[in-house]
């Protein structure tokens, strides 16, 4: 029986663990923490739930994800919901998301701005960059209004610097004539991937890893430093497997593979840009909304996941609990600061720093590391996940990944 090495126990590890071990496989996975979860991980407070990292719900438009997805959770756990996020503009006015299909929701002069840009702007021009897509996609009103200055506190680099392709899938390209169509008729928007979810009521995505966990022999407090390749074998912790699966991090992979000569690869890995995230659990009033978008400059964090409402269609308390999100590390004092400048009256109750939440790419990395992974598979080494892989994966686009990468070990 081929035996397989999983480093990393996050929402990647363990969905390719299952999908192996399912084919008979012996499959091993090694988790430094003592609890599965990665990125996804929730904790109790209370009563509540805590998202550590940005708030998890589950959709995809792959089938065979969707199928192998719910033939393994315990549906009778979740509720599906129809997103309703909105953003809030500077003076408190929210437009429901996405802002292009209610401009006429804005005051007369901003609609004809708007108006003017797109039937002005040439849909033909090209781009290459995430800034280039925003300017022509949705003319220079939307882009300063909104666009600029969201995304802009989010990575918190000139929008030039990030290549479309790295948020391909991601984001719902706008035709032009149906964003007319959508304001005059009032059409919701419901063709992105997230449109609708299904959320866990037990546990949040806690309880999805915590399910695709059952029955997988996972080595808890393992923090696994490196792997040998040794006489046809990769050596973790003094025992031999046939193949690894790394879904750590790839800025520790010149370190943590031995016997594989990727040196050449050494410098553009230590060069790839990431963000962290501050998640400030806090009390706020009391809401319809999932997510709240905060373009405005003048607090710093950029969104307001309202955890609870993934959860309840409708909530009749006059306070309720959600994420502040903050890019990178934020000082408590800096915290406390910032939600006094924040809508909905948040309240302080907890906060993690997560140092990898979101991995930039640049225009030469994703060949780079399809390089890198084309050698290291060569050897039975593969890559999967959101940092290993260097790719902004939503958690179904892992599955989707960790699916795909399956058939090839399991040949």
């Amino acid at each position: 029986m081929k035996k397989v090495a999983i480093v990393g126990g996050g929402i990647s590890g363990l969905s390719i663990a299952r999908l192996l071990k399912d084919k008979l496989l012996d499959v091993t996975v090694f988790e430094k923490e003592q609890t599965v979860g990665g990125l996804v991980r929730c904790r109790k407070i209370g009563d509540d739930l805590f998202h550590i990292c940005g708030g998890h719900v589950f959709n995809s438009k792959r089938k065979d994800v969707m199928d192998w997805f719910w033939r393994i959770m315990p549906q009778t756990e979740f509720v599906k919901t129809d997103r309703n996020s909105a953003i809030m503009l500077a003076g408190d006015t929210m437009i429901p998301y996405p802002i292009e299909n209610h401009f006429y929701m804005l005051s007369h002069d901003m609609q004809m701005s708007i108006i003017q840009d797109l039937l002005s702007e040439d849909e033909r021009q090209p781009f290459d960059n995430f800034d280039q897509f925003l300017r022509n996609a949705f003319g220079k009103t939307l882009y300063n209004l909104y666009f600029k200055p969201y995304n802009q506190k989010i990575w918190q680099q000139d929008l030039r610097s990030i290549p479309i392709a790295w948020l391909e899938g991601k984001l719902p390209v706008p035709d032009k004539a149906k964003i007319f169509f959508n304001n005059i008729n009032h059409v919701e928007e419901k063709e992105f991937v997230h449109s609708s979810y299904w959320y866990n009521t037990v546990m949040g995505s806690q309880r999805i890893v915590d399910v695709l966990a059952q029955g997988v022999k996972i080595q808890y407090g393992c923090n696994v430093e490196k792997s040998v390749a040794r006489d046809g074998k990769w050596i973790i912790n003094d025992n031999p497997f046939d193949e690894v699966v790394f879904c750590g991090n790839l800025k520790q992979l010149p370190s943590f593979v031995e016997g594989v000569d990727i040196a050449s690869f050494e410098r553009e890995i230590d060069n790839l840009s990431y963000h962290g995230t501050t998640s400030v659990f806090c009390e706020i009033d009391a809401n319809p909304f999932t997510w709240i978008y905060l373009p405005d400059e003048s607090c710093q964090c950029h969104r307001i996941i309202c955890t609870n409402n993934l959860r309840f269609k409708s909530n009749a308390e006059a306070r309720t609990k959600a994420i502040v999100e903050f890019t990178n590390q934020v000082s408590l004092p800096e915290i406390m600061a910032n939600l006094k400048k924040t809508p909905l009256h948040p309240s302080y109750i907890d906060h993690v720093y997560n140092e990898y939440t979101y991995p930039v790419q640049s225009p030469a990395s994703r060949s780079m590391i399809a390089s890198l992974r084309t050698k290291l598979a060569s050897e039975g080494f593969y890559l999967l996940g959101r940092f290993a892989e260097w790719e902004y994966y939503n958690m179904d686009a892992a599955m989707g990944a960790a699916i795909d990468l399956s058939k090839m070990i399991a040949k």
